[in-house]
């Protein structure tokens, strides 16, 4: 139904092998139980692999009784991934209906996985950037919530204002 704006909750767990989709760029899943930590080659490599995995924690889920971890991917995007990743954002919005007035959880979620997959693309770049925007993306979360919660409790007082 076009105008609606149905969200769909994308949790850490995930059900089976076919993963939802995301605008973050994950490593291929390994067994859980075969997971191990990589070689420490070069300790600029591994502290932002470690840092980038703080981050961004890797998503898990189960199929046929197994359990599988999917990191999210230390490659570094090219010019060619950012125009992709800008034509998957447009086509997401379309294909589930995100409105673009107005609040919308669909939009919502899709901008955040969006910030995401960006921190991900700036800590692989420079570790240290990357979790200064991560700050910043907790910030503006934190801004929003507050607001959300100012607005929620001025419908509450006008709601007792209206039955008093």
């Amino acid at each position: 139904i076009p105008g609606i704006c149905v969200p769909v909750s994308f949790g850490v767990v995930i059900s089976s092998m076919q993963s939802e989709e995301s605008l973050i760029k994950y490593d291929p899943p390994v067994l859980e139980s075969a997971h191990k930590p990589k070689a420490r080659t070069a300790k600029h490599t591994v502290q932002t692999e470690d840092i980038l995995h703080n981050l961004l924690p890797p998503r898990k889920f189960e199929e046929n009784g197994e359990a599988w971890l999917q990191h999210v991917s230390s490659a570094p995007a090219t010019r060619l991934d950012v125009v992709n990743l800008q034509k998957r954002l447009d086509e997401a919005l379309e294909a589930r209906q995100a409105r673009e007035l107005g609040l919308c959880p669909v939009r919502e979620e899709l901008y955040a996985q969006l910030f995401d997959e960006l921190i991900r693309q700036v800590t692989v770049e420079c570790a240290e950037r990357g979790v200064l925007l991560m700050r910043v993306r907790d910030e503006g979360r934190m801004t929003v919530a507050a607001y959300r919660a100012l607005y929620e409790s001025a419908i509450a007082y006008g709601m007792r204002k209206v039955l008093l």
